[in-house]
């Protein structure tokens, strides 16, 4: 179900809904070296409205895009990825400053309350492939960091099911213009309400160090 569809649904449950509670995972033990200014940081987590919003409040970030990722550029538009047929899983591309939040710590944050990564092919009320929990690594390095803290949490026993965030390759593609900063744009959509504000408020509560 894509989550345009559901505003008919949610017009009577628009309240704001309590904060989401960002789970205590533990700080990676590796990490990707800091070098330069600016480095970028592909996910994927369910709707990439609410994976926007929680990653835009994060200091060191400079921008967050939402957009497609897994398939190929001439899918890699809202009404083919619709379809679930084309590879494609809704996605992010974070822009950082690596010297003020590393990926390490980017990951921390995707874990514990920008998505639920024991889902499999779905997010709260989305379901189908393109809601699957992905990481994109923009680097050896950064592969083998997401790879090694999902083996960190499996071994502490972090979730109460099993890790379904899988590693893939792919290019990342820009979604529509109506798709970005939607969080900011939209404070009143009820998908917003409902489901993206209280991961915000979690995230704020939860890493207060890290919040803007």
């Amino acid at each position: 179900m894509r989550h345009l569809a559901l505003v008919p649904l949610l017009l009577s449950a628009c309240a704001p809904a309590a904060a989401e509670r960002a789970l205590p995972l533990p700080p990676a033990t590796q990490d990707v070296p800091a070098a330069g200014t600016r480095a970028t940081a592909v996910f994927a987590g369910g709707c990439f409205w609410g994976m926007e919003a929680v990653f835009g409040q994060v200091k060191g970030v400079s921008d967050v895009t939402a957009g497609y990722a897994g398939g190929t550029r001439a899918t890699a538009n809202y009404d083919a990825v619709s379809s679930e047929t084309t590879g494609h899983a809704e996605a992010v591309r974070i822009t950082y400053d690596p010297r003020a939040v590393s990926y390490a710590t980017l990951l921390r944050v995707y874990f514990a309350i920008a998505h639920d990564p024991t889902q499999v092919n779905r997010q709260g009320p989305d379901t189908g492939p393109s809601y699957r929990s992905a990481i994109f690594p923009q680097s050896p390095q950064q592969r083998a960091v997401a790879a090694a803290y999902i083996a960190q949490l499996t071994r502490a026993h972090a979730f109460a099911k099993p890790i379904a965030t899988k590693l893939e390759s792919g290019a990342f593609y820009t979604a529509e213009a109506y798709h970005q900063d939607f969080y900011r744009r939209n404070p009143t959509h009820p998908y917003i309400v409902r489901w993206d504000k209280p991961k915000v408020a979690g995230f704020r509560a939860g890493f207060p160090q890290l919040a803007r």
